[in-house]
């Protein structure tokens, strides 16, 4: 018994320092020492050997280089430095100025802030800040109060990235899932897979777009009320229309360039693999992780190429590029912790403790449901949604896999639409801060005004993870969800009032 406490003390020591400290990579760092003394019977030397054992396999094992870890460590660099050469050399805000003085009316400004936001798929947090600068001027000009705008910012840039895995999303969620060793699919199949059934994701964006399209409103507190009336106490700057016709080639072309490569890439090394013409065989037999380094590569590329022909000084692109190295190493850092603690789990045996435990207290039919849930919570709390990735996808799916290897993917699912929503209502996460100080508005407004429809997405996905939990085909898991987010909707509509929705909006 004792042995088993101690086996299980540093993935506890985890979880319960991520949400006591909301420190993801503390709590991994003291889980992964933790683990490395019990392993070693608490001798330091032979503990330090350890470490340094598994830091290299992560890298180099059994005479061979991971290429894998290598590959996304460097695909994940090439993003972050892509993602500053775009928001410091002012793209954005080019691709702002271009939009501005196309847009007529109010139902095309809404509408034309949630295409941005899809078009800005790379990052998170850089769609946040994008996304809210960029349509400030748009929202003062056509009335969109700053809530509404904070909301369709937040909407549209984690749960969009958590889809696709050409974001900067992709490669590290991949990362996770190719540690899972009874994966029955590719890390990328598996990531497709567990897109399509991201039922939070997927009604969180089908949401932003209702919301932009019919004008409607929150219901606010009373100075979000003061606040729609007059200048932004938050942001105490007047914006101005734009000076230039601005340029949206800048920002366009990179993201095109990603867009492609990363799909023309994954299929013609699929098919250097498999002769015969067969999509889903190329997409199984490709190497994912050659493929995003090489688009990536490619795609900032063109960026610093379009830069230095639009006169940005040689300098002035190093200096971004040294700046998106330091932004993004805080993820690489999670993500190599992640490999090791995952090595330390392995070593002491924890997911077959873990599955025996989950087969007593665990009910198989409110497993998916249930991991949703869990994921909620963790996320809420310690604000991060990368961090509950790092700690439940590899808890999640051992547990799956020993209790029902059919749920495997549906838990997966489950957990990264659990940790979005969580993220996505923290008032502790950084995108729902950065969202609402780039639209204008207090972060403590926003997070309150976007939470009825965070819960109906909530709802609806609960729903829909439920229903796979019991096997019930997929066109009516949709229906569910569907029926679930629109009834729920109308139900809010009708008995939230007053919901303001401003005349001017409706245009």
């Amino acid at each position: 018994m004792l042995s088993n406490l101690l086996a299980i003390l540093p993935l506890f020591l985890t979880l319960v320092l991520a949400l006591w400290l909301r420190r993801t990579l503390v709590a991994l760092g003291v889980g992964i020492l933790s683990g490395a003394l019990i392993i070693a019977h608490f001798d330091i030397v032979q503990s330090v050997s350890y470490l340094l054992e598994i830091g290299v396999k992560q890298f180099y094992s059994q005479d061979a280089w991971q290429w894998w870890h290598l590959n996304v460590l460097t695909a994940m660099l090439l993003l972050g430095s892509m993602t500053q050469l775009l928001a410091r050399s002012g793209a954005v805000g080019l691709f702002g100025d271009w939009l501005y003085r196309r847009i007529r009316t109010g139902r095309q400004a809404r509408v034309g802030v949630v295409l941005l936001g899809w078009l800005v798929f790379i990052d998170g947090i850089f769609s946040c800040l994008a996304v809210g600068h960029v349509c400030q001027p748009l929202s003062q000009r056509y009335g969109i109060r700053q809530e509404q705008l904070a909301y369709l910012v937040d909407s549209n840039a984690s749960p969009l990235c958590s889809l696709l895995p050409f974001s900067s999303w992709g490669p590290y969620v991949m990362a996770l899932l190719a540690g899972l060793s009874f994966l029955p699919v590719s890390a990328l199949e598996a990531f497709i897979e567990v897109a399509l059934s991201n039922f939070y994701a997927i009604t969180t964006l089908g949401l932003s777009l209702i919301v932009a399209w019919f004008g409607v409103g929150f219901r606010p507190i009373e100075s979000a009320v003061l606040m729609a009336a007059e200048p932004s106490k938050v942001t105490q700057m007047d914006i101005a229309p734009p000076s230039s016709q601005g340029n949206p080639w800048l920002l366009a072309i990179p993201m095109l360039t990603l867009l492609c490569a990363s799909v023309g890439l994954t299929l013609w090394s699929g098919a250097q693999q498999v002769p015969a013409w067969d999509i889903s065989a190329w997409l199984a037999s490709a190497d994912i992780g050659a493929a995003m380094r090489d688009a990536c590569l490619l795609s900032t590329l063109v960026t610093l190429g379009l830069l230095i022909m639009s006169g940005r000084s040689i300098g002035k692109l190093l200096g971004d590029l040294a700046h998106g190295v330091r932004m993004i190493a805080f993820a690489i850092a999670i993500l190599l912790c992640t490999w090791m603690i995952g090595a330390v789990i392995q070593d002491l045996g924890v997911a077959s403790l873990l599955a025996d435990w989950a087969k007593w207290y665990l009910s198989p039919s409110l497993l998916v449901a249930g991991m949703f849930l869990l994921c909620a919570i963790m996320a809420f709390a310690t604000g991060s949604s990368w961090g509950t990735f790092a700690i439940m996808i590899p808890i999640g799916g051992e547990i799956a896999h020993n209790m029902d290897a059919s749920l495997l993917l549906p838990v997966l699912s489950a957990v990264m639409a659990g940790s979005v929503f969580g993220d996505h209502c923290s008032p502790i996460s950084d995108t729902s801060v950065l969202s609402a100080t780039s639209s204008g508005c207090l972060p403590h407004d926003h997070v309150v005004t976007q939470l009825p429809f965070a819960l109906i997405a909530a709802f609806a996905a609960l729903v829909g993870f439920q229903l796979v939990n019991l096997s019930v085909a997929t066109v009516f898991v949709w229906l569910g969800v569907i029926g679930t987010s629109l009834g729920l909707l109308v139900l809010m509509a009708r008995f939230y009032p007053p919901w303001v929705a401003a005349r001017s909006q409706t245009n």
